[in-house]
């Protein structure tokens, strides 16, 4: 690692230097050089990406908040979700057009949404200009955060642009979850910050059962994302159900390309909404994970748990009853 800094003026210049990492307790944040190919080959940009060689500077905050401080952009377009919803495809798919620039999950998002409201909020004003940097005045940076940075999604999102939300309906998050172990895995450790999350804003029994226990992670999210929603006064918000999506994959691409204002020629989005990453896992594009695949992992799991799985949707529908955030959460899902 490197010990020389960019000037303030190298890091407003352009997306060169990502802002990855930040340490709010020493006032340091870790910048990372990237290129297109970085970013477009990055499936993530937390930790896991220190996994290959990288040219990494820690650098006083104060040197990168000065950066903001110079003449920059805020206009970024942002992708905020529940987990296990493709939002990573969707990011992928439109990170292929010429004019966008997809930064996926940096961990800066991640580690300025655990701070406090008072301490966070020098952070998210720098956070909308540092993450709508890209290479080329034409193009437009398109950001997908992870899931709980949803809870700060009014701060990021400037007035006046434009968020998606992304979903799924309660019993496919849920199946979709139980058939993966690694999803029943990250359901555990993820437990402890949603119930602290939930607190004051549904109440749940102590889970049975590994479905009881998916299905109160959906509510937490898609609760979390209902409140930003509230909160969006004055930004555009499109939600999407993305099971839904998936069933015509060109034209619900070709609507969000519309709604965040990017150049998407109908021929370019049709071939990469039917070309080889809607076919590929697109956290390890070296597996296969077709939309197909997708379907029947949820449909065979759900037959296999049908029991557990219209348990903890009763769950959720008594829980709706004295949860208005969850009401709402749930009409949506009914109605997508």
């Amino acid at each position: 690692m490197s010990s020389a800094s960019p000037s303030p003026e190298e890091i407003a210049r352009d997306a060169t230097w990502l802002a990855q990492a930040l340490d709010p307790a020493n006032a340091t944040a870790r910048l990372v050089r990237m290129d297109r190919e970085a970013y477009r080959a990055a499936s993530f940009l937390d930790d896991r990406m220190h996994q290959q060689p990288l040219d990494a500077r820690v650098v006083e905050w104060q040197r990168v908040r000065g950066a903001v401080a110079i003449e920059t952009r805020t206009d970024a377009r942002w992708i905020f979700h529940i987990g296990h919803v493709g939002s990573t495809l969707v990011a992928r798919l439109l990170g292929e057009l010429p004019q966008v620039l997809a930064v996926r999950e940096p961990r800066f998002l991640r580690d300025i949404a655990t701070l406090s409201n008072d301490d966070r909020a020098d952070f998210t004003f720098a956070a909308r200009a540092l993450f709508s940097r890209t290479f080329a005045q034409d193009e437009l940076a398109l950001v997908k955060a992870t899931s709980f940075v949803s809870e700060i999604a009014d701060e990021l999102v400037t007035a006046g642009e434009r968020a998606l939300f992304l979903y799924a309906a309660p019993r496919a998050y849920v199946a979709s979850i139980l058939a993966g172990e690694n999803s029943v895995r990250e359901l555990a450790i993820l437990a402890p910050l949603r119930a602290e999350r939930l607190s004051g804003r549904a109440r749940f029994p102590k889970p049975r059962n590994t479905a009881e226990a998916a299905a109160t992670a959906w509510a937490c999210e898609m609760i979390g994302l209902e409140a930003a929603a509230e909160r969006m006064e004055g930004r555009h918000v499109l939600w999407a159900d993305f099971d839904r999506m998936l069933e015509n994959m060109t034209n619900e691409l070709n609507g969000i390309a519309q709604y965040f204002g990017f150049d998407a020629p109908a021929d370019r989005l049709h071939a990469i909404a039917t070309g080889p990453l809607t076919r590929r896992y697109s956290k390890a594009l070296e597996y296969d994970y077709t939309p197909e695949l997708r379907r029947e992992l949820i449909a065979e799991t759900d037959a296999a748990n049908r029991k557990d799985i219209d348990g903890a949707l009763a769950m959720l529908e008594r829980a709706a009853e004295k949860s208005p955030l969850l009401a709402r959460a749930l009409g949506r899902a009914k109605e997508s």
